[in-house]
């Protein structure tokens, strides 16, 4: 008895000395968190299609450079899943493809890409039996866009203008701002011809939508005046031509920001995406326009959500996805706005786009807590959406943040709705940092799916013990027409308070540590960004802000969308009342900040001028002794498109985070980086 109890004993230290062994190697077998470089090289589903006949579906997936070798934009690989077999076949590898369609009638896929040896992008085919894929049209300027008409040979599509600039007789030629820009075109063509020779539209300004109807005796043209992009977004018109664009039949009733723009089957009709009127920020709203007069009906129009998709499914019935707050709902709605149901309702993941066959199969393009987009199916005998592909099956042995949606309510009694990442390691009872994460827009919101990416911390943030707060503040889209509209008119004002109040709530709430406190965001984002770590700097102990508004006069004489600003978020002219647009900008609070804030901005950005950020940076290193710190990112614009330049900023980012809320608070970190040396998957 003696000598078992003492083998018992020794068993037992045994397995006590172990443990910390044990759990070491479970940690192992599990990895913990998320890093850059795995962010760096997700893959993504990024467009679909399905086949007429509802058995195949084609979509592309994301192939990114590996930041530390090659700095390049993503390319985008075909593949086509069979529904019946559930087998996922790789069609065009060797070439980036965009703009996938099942041709109407044949058994092939189209495409637009460009090879090594294109001078522009032009059209190409590939058989559903596979093989090579042939460029069928060749255009002397880029394809951007194009329409099969339902017997797939005659085809409408959009280039820019192919007029040849005459040359300076000088050895140098200036660049004449926002003059001699060229128009996007649309032409039609008979694919079936021996010869095909595109045909000019002769439809005045840029166009941007063209489609025909189904008879292929018109065609609807979305066009603004001027390729300018204030023009893109403020003064699109529609109207209905003969077939080749001669004669316009119909203008459509509608001003403001507008959306996708479709046919009803028996051509009586338009469907389109439009906002309410030309003070909507969104494209939000579902609106049905008479063929033969242009009248529209907005359906639903105090509906509390965001409609983002629709197709006919038959004469009087749309098929939609809209979200809803920060879920997405795909439902069914009648052409004169009644008997609006859910088919597939909000809480699952989040649907972001569709496509339907005649028989009702309909594929999506979703992404979840746990993953970026992928393929999935709705299967109607089980009343849900199930998963098709896995692009990142690695993701699986990555230990994620727990992720939920949260609210809370401003002073003035408005409910407001965001989500909050978890910290990897998170235990009950413990406070943590917190990094707040503000949307751009602001008509925009953050949805209760994937929320990892170069510019926004997520995983990669609760991986490194923080929290991470997504607030849609008022303005953000997602909530109704009115919600949209209710941040008009107050730039910097409750919109941003709200944040705050957000924060707060978190704070009392017993999850977050109030002096480690930090915020990031770009465009608006970093406008907001900008003004927490000024007006509010007490709030925010580090900051990193992202192509974002700094001074509002300045912007608005730099920006390439000013009448956008007016008509959707300012409504007042800035020469109107130049005091209040000094008093909603971040630099004229530069004197009082203690927020130390990083600033990086693409040099070629033309929606928020590169100034801004120079602005914001020499107000704080003049007037304060806050460390502040510019990083420029050369070739790019409003975002970083690049592999490196994402890579490079997402460190960024996080090493400021860390240094500010984690560590040494009065050592500034150092300006070359760590690269990540471990494998992607490891």
């Amino acid at each position: 008895m003696e000598l078992q109890k003492l083998q018992n004993q020794i068993y037992w230290i045994f397995i006590f000395l172990m443990l910390p062994l044990m759990a070491q190697a479970q940690d192992m077998s599990t990895i913990q968190g998320m890093t850059p470089l795995q962010v760096a090289h997700l893959q993504q589903v990024n467009e679909i299609a399905i086949a007429p006949s509802g058995d195949k579906a084609a979509y592309t997936v994301s192939e990114p450079a590996d930041p530390r070798k090659e700095n390049r934009p993503a390319k985008y690989r075909l593949f086509v899943r069979d529904l019946d077999s559930k087998q996922s076949v790789p069609f065009v590898t060797t070439m980036s493809v965009s703009n996938i369609a099942f041709r109407p009638s044949k058994k092939s896929i189209t495409f637009l890409s460009k090879r090594e040896s294109d001078s522009t992008a032009g059209l190409f085919e590939i058989s559903m039996i596979g093989g090579e894929p042939q460029r069928i049209l060749t255009f002397p300027t880029d394809i951007s866009s194009y329409s099969w008409a339902k017997n797939g040979n005659h085809l409408a599509f959009i280039a820019a203008d192919t007029a040849e600039k005459s040359e300076s007789s000088l050895p140098y030629e200036p660049e004449i701002y926002e003059e001699n820009l060229s128009n996007q075109h649309g032409f039609i063509v008979n694919m079936a011809d021996q010869d095909p020779k595109p045909r000019k539209l002769q439809v005045d300004g840029s166009i941007y939508q063209i489609d025909w109807s189904p008879e292929m005796r018109r065609l609807v043209v979305a066009a603004a005046p001027t390729p300018l992009v204030d023009d893109y977004y403020m003064k699109q018109q529609v109207m209905i031509t003969d077939s080749l664009g001669q004669e316009t039949l119909v203008t459509v009733d509608h001003e403001g920001k507008l959306g996708d723009v479709q046919w009803s089957p028996d051509g009586t009709r338009l469907a389109m995406l439009a906002a309410a009127d030309l003070h909507d920020p969104t494209a939000g709203r579902l609106h049905i326009v008479s063929a033969s007069d242009g009248t529209t009906q907005q359906l639903q129009p105090q509906f509390g959500g965001a409609f983002e998709q629709f197709k006919w499914t038959g004469d009087n019935e749309l098929h939609y996805l809209a979200s809803k707050g920060v879920w997405s709902v795909y439902g069914r709605i009648n052409a004169d706005g009644t008997s609006m149901e859910s088919i597939v309702e909000e809480g699952g993941p989040y649907l972001e786009t569709f496509a339907r066959a005649s028989d009702g199969t309909a594929v999506f393009m979703a992404d979840h807590i746990t993953h970026p987009r992928e393929l999935y199916q709705y299967y109607a005998e089980k009343d849900t959406v199930v998963r098709l592909t896995n692009n990142n099956e690695w993701l699986a042995d990555i230990a994620l943040g727990r992720q939920e949606a949260v609210s809370w309510t401003a002073s003035d009694g408005t409910e407001l709705q965001g989500l909050l990442i978890y910290p990897v390691n998170y235990q009950k009872g413990e406070k943590y940092p917190l990094i707040t994460t503000v949307h751009g827009g602001p008509e925009s919101h953050y949805d209760n799916g994937w929320l990892t990416s170069y510019s926004t911390p997520g995983q990669v943030g609760a991986a490194q013990g923080y929290f991470v707060f997504y607030p849609n503040y008022r303005g953000s889209t997602g909530r109704g027409e009115n919600f949209a509209k209710s941040s008009q008119g107050d730039m910097a004002g409750a919109e941003f308070d709200d944040i705050v109040a957000g924060v707060e709530e978190l704070i009392k709430g017993g999850l977050v540590d109030s002096s480690k406190v930090g915020v990031t965001g770009g465009s608006y984002g970093g406008y907001a960004t900008g003004w927490m770590a000024t007006r509010y700097t007490d709030h925010f102990a580090a900051g990193v802000m992202f192509v974002g508004i700094s001074n509002n006069i300045s912007k608005w004489g730099t920006s390439d969308i000013p009448e956008e600003l007016y008509q959707v978020h300012a409504r007042e002219r800035i020469w109107e009342n130049y005091q209040s647009f000094l008093e909603q900008s971040p630099i004229y609070y530069a004197g009082q900040a203690k927020t130390p804030l990083l600033i990086m901005h693409g040099k070629e950005d033309t929606r928020v001028d590169p100034s801004q950020s120079y602005e914001m940076y020499r107000h704080i290193k003049t007037r304060t002794d806050t460390p502040v710190r510019l990083v420029l990112y050369p070739g790019e614009g409003h975002g970083n498109i690049n592999s490196t330049a994402r890579y490079d900023y997402s460190l960024r980012m996080m090493r400021w985070f860390n240094q500010y809320l984690q560590g040494n608070v009065q050592k500034e970190p150092g300006i070359e980086l760590d690269v990540e040396s471990r494998s992607v998957q490891s």
